[in-house]
């Protein structure tokens, strides 16, 4: 029986989901996901005022609040005055946070590979075809118009 759209879509974002919760927990690190997705937000997204990041990331302010002091102190982001409204606080990344950001993908990536190495040359070229139109209709932003629609 052919699957719907629907279910083609569902199945691809459950296994996606699946996959990369198994490669986090097999790399040992102790990082929440929180943070690695934060740090992703704003590798593309700076600088972000605290609640803008914490919509962007879906979670409640004060979680934010929380995770921005444990980056604060490992370095990954900084905070400055927001020189549009004084009130306001700005959270960028820093080259910390980029670099560890960018470890977290070449670990996870490894950690994966192992899932795919029996995939013949046919099979790589569906998955990189699916991966093109995946990543074509992926906004890079999240605190755009362009988001996907709820």
């Amino acid at each position: 029986m052919e699957s719907t759209r629907a279910q083609t879509v569902e199945t691809l974002l459950v296994s996606v989901n699946r996959l990369i919760r198994a490669a986090a927990r097999a790399t040992g690190n102790p990082t929440s996901a929180a943070v690695w997705r934060t740090l992703g937000i704003l590798e593309t997204e700076q600088p972000l005022r605290l609640g803008e990041l914490a919509a962007a990331s879906r979670v409640a302010q004060p979680t934010m609040t929380k995770l921005v002091t444990g980056m604060l102190a490992d370095g990954l982001v900084s905070r400055s005055v927001d020189p549009d409204d004084s009130r306001g606080q700005l959270i960028e990344l820093t080259d910390t946070g980029r670099d560890r950001l960018r470890t977290w993908r070449a670990t996870i990536t490894e950690t994966v590979g192992p899932v795919f190495a029996d995939l013949g040359d046919d099979e790589w070229d569906v998955l990189h075809r699916a991966a093109a139109i995946v990543a074509a209709r992926t906004p890079a932003t999240t605190t755009t118009r362009t988001e996907i629609p709820a």
